[in-house]
């Protein structure tokens, strides 16, 4: 297989994310073989089926981006214990319309910061759960749950806790394992 596309989703829409942050070193920290382009969800109007029929440009472009991906990374913060309505509302525009799912198939893993102490596992086992039904195979371990933002990122947003950093590399290297063994079903598009 040739080298593997990762797409990190931005989870957050926070122009100072932690999250697009964590992407950010999960740039530094790919394998050998692997590149990791980041997307961003501003933009993606609010889900209406009456318009999954024509889709928005935004979110064609979204799903083309999925589609060129071999492998899916998530960053999350977590709200009201769960994941984002921006971050869920993106997964269900690239799921439509039914039949046409973006997801399907694709090797996905999940990380996710938060400035408290549990990271955002809640969020997380949210994802999971939303996974499973998009019929994705993902990464169960590691699991990168980075709480305690503040102290893992310095004032210019750099992860600075090699400890974080080292989980965030497992992740990816267990993502491209994935990937290898689980060659997505869906078709690159140009």
């Amino acid at each position: 297989m040739d080298e593997i596309k990762i797409l990190g989703i931005v989870g957050s829409l926070r122009k100072d994310s932690y999250n697009r942050a964590a992407l950010k070193a999960a740039q530094e920290c790919v394998p050998q073989g692997a590149v990791l382009n980041l997307v961003e969800l501003h933009g993606i109007p609010v889900f209406n089926q009456d318009d999954e029929i024509t889709l928005p440009a935004t979110v064609l472009e979204f799903k083309r981006r999925i589609l060129a991906a071999d492998a899916i990374l998530f960053a999350t913060p977590e709200y009201n214990y769960s994941l984002p309505g921006v971050l869920k509302n993106a997964i269900d525009w690239a799921s439509r319309p039914y039949g046409e799912s973006a997801w399907l198939g694709k090797p996905a893993a999940m990380m996710g910061v938060s400035v408290g102490n549990i990271g955002t596992a809640r969020a997380q086992y949210h994802l999971r759960q939303i996974l499973v039904t998009l019929d994705m195979p993902t990464v169960n371990q590691p699991e990168v749950l980075i709480g305690n933002a503040a102290q893992r990122f310095d004032e210019h947003g750099r992860l600075t806790d090699e400890p974080t950093q080292q989980f965030i590399r497992k992740l990816l290297s267990a993502l491209v394992r994935l990937a290898r063994i689980n060659p997505k079903q869906n078709t690159r598009v140009a």
